[in-house]
């Protein structure tokens, strides 16, 4: 690979909101959830912002990659849920965390692609940088404030949560990338300030993205096996975004890998965009799953329609 991840870092907020606790704001139960999404509770932020959840995240990165803050050359936030149009939430993180002032600091908006997306720039951005080059790269969200829980169809779906990598340049071998987009606001979306203003809510209809993910997935997956010439048995491990254990599950047995190649923390976190991917590498990590020179194919999709898939060594 043209990088390595050397650290990883997640922050999720305190309150826990059940399936039970959603009963009350419309016509579900924890069975019909569950059975349906495979989510039992997910993180609601209260008096934080999307700001705070990637300051925590990549600062807990940082310390743990053991990097001086002076070695990050470039802040990479993905997101949909930022607080303010500009400035940026990776400017804020740059100032708050004390990086240097001479680095690039930008955020990114591929939905629920959007780690993946941001991945890909890394890789692009390292291409013109020093060998030993470090990026920081976030996928942070705060859905719950851009939900309707009376939607049984959605509010029942979605988490906050932020996620963390610090990569490192290293010169070898390009890291194979599958990306791409569809553009079309009829199957997901979520209106902005000038069509809807503060009252922007996520809509999406539901058949038609289990349809679109479950395809689009399984070919990702399937695309990248056969460029990098690789079989199942050489895959440690498929990271799918968190959006549906259906969907997950679908698509494990479409592929027919061991289930226990295919990581999820869905349960506990829902779906939290653009933070699912890095908040389970940070679990995998945490528990000792993840060891040096693994295999992992990383894939996801999302509004816009966007999707990704890239095969990283650990």
């Amino acid at each position: 690979m043209a990088f390595e991840i050397v650290a990883t870092g997640s922050y999720v907020p305190r309150r826990i909101m059940t399936n039970f606790d959603l009963e009350k704001y419309c016509d579900t139960n924890d069975e019909w959830i569950f059975s349906r999404t495979g989510i039992k509770s997910r993180h609601y932020a209260e008096e934080e912002t999307t700001e705070d959840l990637g300051v925590y995240a990549g600062k807990q990165a940082l310390e743990r990659a053991g990097v001086c803050r002076e070695d990050i050359d470039a802040v990479i936030v993905a997101t949909f849920t930022p607080e303010y149009l500009t400035p940026s939430i990776a400017c804020m993180i740059q100032s708050r965390l004390n990086l240097r002032q001479d680095i690039l600091a930008f955020d990114m908006n591929a939905a629920c692609s959007g780690f993946l997306y941001g991945l890909k720039v890394a890789d692009s951005l390292f291409s013109s940088m020093r060998e030993g080059s470090h990026i920081l790269l976030v996928g942070a969200e705060i859905i719950s404030r851009v939900l309707d829980l009376s939607d049984r169809g959605t509010g029942i779906l979605f988490g906050d949560g932020a996620g963390a990598v610090v990569l490192r340049k290293r010169n070898e071998r390009p890291t194979f990338f599958l990306t791409g987009s569809r553009g079309t606001k009829e199957e997901l979306g979520c209106p902005g300030i000038n069509s809807e203003g503060l009252n922007s809510k996520v809509y999406m209809n539901g058949k038609e993205v289990f349809r679109f993910a479950t395809s689009t997935v399984s070919r990702c997956v399937q695309v990248v096996m056969e460029e990098e010439d690789l079989g199942k048995d050489e895959i440690d491990y498929v990271v799918c975004h968190q959006a549906n254990q259906r969907i997950i599950s679908y698509v494990q047995k479409k592929l027919d890998f061991p289930e226990e190649k295919f990581y999820s923390n869905i349960e506990h976190y829902g779906n939290t965009s653009s933070a699912s991917i890095p908040l389970v590498l940070d679990e995998m990590m945490n528990k000792g799953l993840l060891k040096r020179g693994m295999k992992i194919i990383l894939v996801g999709f999302g509004a816009g329609l966007t999707w990704g898939a890239a095969l990283i060594e650990w």
